[in-house]
């Protein structure tokens, strides 16, 4: 997925990328596997500290249709150095298979990843996430959806919870159902691969051709759809190109529009949301996403 300047400056500034190029940071545990697919893999890094430490774990983006968890070690490392331990994870493409199959992959690697809890000295109940894009996306999902869990489940993975602490996320968007996105953004959202890909077709055409069979796959995973006022706690980021209608493809699909909308329906329901784009909208509270998560996460 390609991305803007303004949402590549905003996403190195909510995870604290460095200027220089740091050594390789090596993870605790490098490609973990937490399904059956050679995509479902997690590299962990653990942090030092007094007890079980709180955890951040990156999804990376690429419309879903790329990308990788390559982690910036800087990134990493800054987080470390507070006490925190990291995570990232691979996930299915909907090149290969379409959604559900990138979103449940990430619940199940949380799931995952609080099994391990003990072995990796985690607090299960201090997880929070972060991401670009279509990481974005699915971190939001994540943090607005109600749970997952199956406690009646014979699998202990499926038994844990997909709840988080917080996310903090950048460009990422808040619907993918083509009718709303168009309305907010004009034609040239609906350009983007990410939004026809989603649901396994090979163009836009065909998938509004069957707009009707895939409809409930749009709505289910357009995380706007599922906030409510008792969701944990979310800050945004976006580029500040407020131009509407989209100017292409790239601009629409990180739109800063999606923030502002999820943010006034947040504001109505009197749910925690925090929207940072420059020259536009601040937060009282936070000075950077990085701010943001480590309260959240180290908070007493």
């Amino acid at each position: 997925m390609r991305f803007t300047l303004a949402v590549i400056i905003c996403l190195s500034t909510a995870t604290g990328f460095a200027a220089d190029k740091p050594k390789a940071l090596t993870p605790t545990h490098a490609n973990v596997s937490y399904g059956p697919h050679r995509l479902n893999v997690i590299d962990f890094w653990q942090a030092k500290g007094d007890g079980p430490r709180p955890l951040l774990v990156y999804i990376h983006g690429g419309g879903w249709t790329g990308g990788d968890k390559k982690s910036n070690p800087a990134t990493v490392q800054s987080y470390l150095k507070q006490g925190i331990s990291y995570a990232a994870i691979n996930y299915r493409l909907t090149g290969e298979v379409p959604l559900p199959a990138p979103v449940h992959d990430a619940a199940r690697a949380i799931q995952f990843i609080r099994s391990k809890a003990s072995m990796w000295n985690l607090k299960k109940d201090r997880i929070a996430l972060t991401g670009g894009s279509a990481g974005a996306c699915t971190s939001m999902w994540l943090l607005l959806h109600d749970d997952l869990a199956d406690p009646k489940s014979d699998d202990p993975v499926a038994r844990e919870s997909t709840r988080v602490t917080a996310a903090a996320v950048g460009g990422g968007q808040v619907s993918i159902d083509p009718p709303v996105i168009k309305e907010w953004l004009g034609p040239n959202v609906l350009k983007h691969r990410m939004i026809w890909m989603a649901v396994g077709a090979k163009t836009m055409a065909e998938a509004m051709k069957n707009y009707d069979k895939h409809k409930a796959l749009y709505v289910e995973f357009s995380p706007y759809n599922h906030l409510d006022k008792n969701d944990p706690p979310l800050l945004m980021t976006y580029g500040n190109n407020m131009t509407l209608p989209s100017q292409n493809a790239g601009h629409g699909i990180h739109h800063p529009v999606y923030g502002v909308k999820l943010k006034e329906k947040a504001d109505r329901m009197g749910h925690e949301c925090h929207l940072l784009i420059k020259g536009v909208s601040k937060s009282n509270q936070y000075t950077s996403p990085q701010d943001f998560l480590v309260k959240k996460l180290l908070a007493p």
